[in-house]
């Protein structure tokens, strides 16, 4: 998951960069914003998978939890 988190970051970061060129500034600051804006969107990516990731595995809990059939008789 880090390494698609990544590879996101850095496909935005180069998109970033061809956007900022075309505006014709100096290459220092293409540079720096598209640096804010590959920071920006990694970690906003990173805090969204953790998330994704911690609500699969709960949902995975209480279905692991839950002893019951159809009719919600427990098959003990």
């Amino acid at each position: 998951m880090n390494k698609l988190v990544l590879n996101i970051g850095l496909l935005v970061f180069c998109f970033s960069i061809i956007f900022f060129s075309q505006r014709q500034l100096p290459v220092t600051e293409i540079l720096l914003k598209s640096l804010v804006i590959f920071i920006i969107t990694t970690v906003v990516l990173s805090i969204g998978a953790y998330i994704l990731v911690k609500s699969v595995e709960s949902n995975d809990d209480k279905k692991q939890n839950e002893n019951t059939t159809i009719l919600g008789n427990n098959n003990e």
